[in-house]
């Protein structure tokens, strides 16, 4: 489901900053469509947290009572290795939203996974394919002939240049640089404001301008 298929609640996992941001993130995209948040969102938490109440004025449901085929799940969590934990334990048949806030601009040669959220201020530009669960935080661009796989975030205002390719379970911190041509390989984390010039071809955190592996001998 995207969004301008929205005609089921949405379950969203997680509670804590990221969840809360989705929340308003779908906010501004019903807000369009004059729809009530109300009557579109749930929040869910694991079993052994649930303690009903309510989350900016949104109920909530223990995992327990989720319904995979009368509602949509979203997992709001930033960590990409906890967000594949979670979609490893939800059931086979749950159905993914895919949530794109009405500022950002793609064109129409973006392919989107189910489960992705494109949040505000976000450029795609074309011929651009992201894959399961990704996010993209505020004010990413992403330039052209890109595959990210699944699994993916960035934090706020990563740059992403053209003919770049990524593994899954990747992150990128905040105000990161990626330039043109880049390969990375799965597992990987970008530290903030680090620069990519070069492919990286061993999983861990790489950090710096230019990046280096943060477990390399000096």
């Amino acid at each position: 489901m995207k969004n301008n298929d929205i005609n089921e609640k949405i379950c969203i996992f997680g509670t804590g900053g990221f969840g809360r941001e989705v929340l308003c993130c779908l906010i501004d995209i019903l807000n369009v469509k004059k729809k009530n948040i109300k009557d579109y969102a749930l929040f869910m938490v694991d079993d052994e947290f649930y303690i009903n109440e309510q989350i900016m004025g949104i109920n909530s449901i223990p995992v327990s009572e989720f319904n995979p085929l009368t509602h949509y799940a979203f997992i709001a969590i930033g960590d990409s290795t906890a967000r594949m934990k979670i979609a490893s334990k939800l059931p086979h048949e749950t159905r993914y939203a895919t949530l794109i806030h009405p500022s950002a601009v793609l064109s129409n040669w973006v392919y989107l996974n189910e489960g992705t959220v494109i949040t505000a201020g976000t450029i795609l530009t074309c011929n651009i394919n992201i894959g399961k669960h990704a996010h993209l935080n505020l004010h990413t661009t992403i330039g052209h002939d890109c595959n990210i796989g699944n699994f993916f975030t960035t934090a706020p205002a990563v740059n992403i240049s053209g003919k770049c390719n990524f593994g899954n379970n990747v992150y990128i911190g905040t105000n990161a640089s990626i330039k043109n041509g880049i390969t990375i390989c799965d597992n990987v984390i970008i530290g903030m404001g680090s620069v990519v010039v070069k492919n990286i071809s061993t999983p861990g955190t790489y950090i710096g301008n230019p990046t280096k592996n943060i477990n390399e001998k000096k």
